[in-house]
């Protein structure tokens, strides 16, 4: 499982599958960095780009976002079993 950037800063970088990558860096809250931590850390079938990705996806899809590679990463993530947190 990748590792979680320690401190509140994470850098993120967009899955292979796409044909250009990304590197993106944000400040979070440390409330919303402990949760994503034990999130992560709670479920192996994810990983912090996992999650990032699925979150991005999933308000630009709520948000009117009609790209079909977008669309297509929300809906995976839809499908993927994973334990209630």
């Amino acid at each position: 499982m990748n590792q979680i950037n320690q401190g509140n800063n994470i850098e993120v970088k967009l899955d292979n599958s796409f044909p250009s990558k990304v590197s993106l860096e944000t400040e979070l809250s440390e409330s919303l960095y402990e949760t994503m931590k034990d999130f992560v850390l709670h479920n192996p079938t994810w990983d912090q780009y996992k999650l990032i990705n699925s979150a991005l996806a999933t308000f630009l899809v709520q948000n009117g976002c009609t790209d079909s590679s977008v669309s297509e990463i929300y809906i995976n993530q839809l499908f993927t079993p994973s334990k209630s947190f």
